[in-house]
Formats: C-alpha cells, structure tokens, sequence
C-alpha cells in the first residue's frame, strides 16, 4: 500500500487528509493522474506544474519511483506555519 498525504490548500480543496492505495503505481506522477480522474476538485487541488510532492518526507520530482510502504505528500509550494 502508498500512503498518500496531503497538505495545506491541496488538503483544503479536496477535503480529504490522507489515504491509502494500492501500490500499482510505478511513480508519483502515476498517482496524482490516477487522483486526478476524481473529479473537479482533484484536478484543481493536484493541477501538475503548481503542485511538489514528498516521497518519505524527502522532496523529489513527480517523475520518482514509487513503492509499496511509500509515504507520498502533495502539497504547493507555497506552505505557511
């Protein structure tokens, strides 16, 4: 299983903190297009380009190999305290 987290105004426009999926992806950016397929607020919330992302509280690219245990955090860029 991925457990996927999110943060900030990602977490604010889809209403959801965290959850878990499959580990059927082979990379990040696999798991925003699947999230993405959700709807209107996913797209917005996770709109490639305006989004980083944490694989294991490291900050990569959204190209990055994912794996079953993987912690994945979406957030923008921008974060406040």
């Amino acid at each position: 299983m991925l457990k996927i987290l999110f943060f900030a105004q990602t977490r604010e426009l889809i209403g959801v903190d965290s959850l878990e999926l499959p580990a059927m992806f082979e990379t990040a950016e696999q798991v925003r297009q699947h999230l993405v397929k959700k709807g209107d607020c996913w797209a917005l919330a996770l709109e490639q380009g305006k989004l980083l992302v944490a694989i294991n509280q490291s900050l990569m690219p959204l190209e990055s190999a994912v794996k079953s245990g993987d912690e994945i955090a979406f957030f923008p860029p921008v974060t406040g305290g």
